[in-house]
């Protein structure tokens, strides 16, 4: 739990912490988001000076600073710095974001809170446990684009300027079009595949591996294959695809008729990595390596 560092007044119900979603690296223009975060846990983003994010459902003891909830269309943007304030004090300690085009979030400014003693964690599922459960599918499936962005990049690093050929099927569908458009070299090509909990590990010299969505940790392989990290979501997706269900038809019907029986809630058309999401990680990676996935050298 995290209070107000002026007063000590509880700012928040979070208490567990997680992973930061890979998401938070790219959103969808004029989109309404929905929170970045599940209701009652926390994550920790070190690219922002380590500040503390939560949904916004989980604040408390807060008050909305009029004079700086600026925002583009439908909510607050964050333009103007910290606009939330303790009830208490009126220290400013934290930023509430919600317009289009943002991920629903808070904010809270580092140096304005400190942690609190609170109820325990909760305690740390392994991957059986994540697998057992829906612990692994969450709301953020729609912008499947970011994480595969993501895992763009990664793969491009790992396989150090070597082509990279994707194994056909769910691999070969989200990141064999990018693939080819990378910028392709002299050496052996490196084959991508799939391995993880309960999925195996396919001979390859690259595998997308999950992501612990508590802790962030990467899923190790043991035959040698390099991982590569991919949203846990998104990787249970691809290897535990939902099948398609066909309804008995019981007379009167033709035989093979599926009256009702709807299509796999598949994306109506092919995932794209998102170019921000794969350029931005790519820097942060390395900067000897500048690569435009809308094809050649960026």
């Amino acid at each position: 739990m995290f209070g107000c560092a002026g007063c000590g007044a509880v700012l928040t119900a979070a208490v567990s912490e997680v992973a930061l979603p890979v998401h938070v690296i790219d959103t969808h223009w004029e989109t309404l988001h929905p929170p970045l975060l599940e209701a009652g846990s926390y994550a920790v983003d070190p690219a922002q000076s380590d500040a503390v994010l939560l949904a916004p459902g989980d604040t408390r003891g807060t008050r909305l600073i009029l004079e700086r909830a600026a925002g583009y269309c439908m909510g607050i943007d964050g333009r103007d710095g910290p606009n939330l304030a303790c009830l208490n004090c009126d220290l400013p300690v934290g930023t509430r974001m919600d317009d289009c085009g943002c991920w629903q979030v808070v904010r809270l400014v580092p140096q304005a809170v400190v942690r609190l003693p609170g109820p325990p964690e909760r305690p740390v599922m392994d991957w059986p446990e994540l697998l057992a459960t829906d612990a692994l599918w969450h709301r953020l499936s729609k912008f499947r684009d970011i994480p595969a962005g993501v895992a763009l990049a990664h793969v491009a690093v790992a396989a150090g300027g070597a082509p990279v050929e994707a194994a056909p099927g769910p691999v070969a569908g989200l990141l064999g079009r990018a693939l080819a458009k990378l910028p392709r070299t002299g050496k052996a090509p490196k084959r991508l595949d799939l391995a993880g909990p309960a999925f195996g590990e396919p001979p390859a010299d690259l595998v997308l591996v999950p992501i612990h969505p508590q802790t962030g940790d990467i899923w190790q392989p043991r035959t040698g294959a390099v991982p590569v990290p991919l949203d846990a979501a998104l990787w249970a997706e691809l290897a535990f695809p939902p099948h398609r269900t066909r309804l008995p038809a019981v007379g009167g019907l033709p035989p093979g008729t599926e009256r009702d029986d709807p299509l796999p809630p598949h994306p109506p058309y092919p995932i794209e990595p998102s170019p921000y999401a794969f350029r931005s990680t790519l820097a942060r990676l390395t900067t000897a390596v500048d690569v435009d996935v809308d094809g050649g050298v960026g």
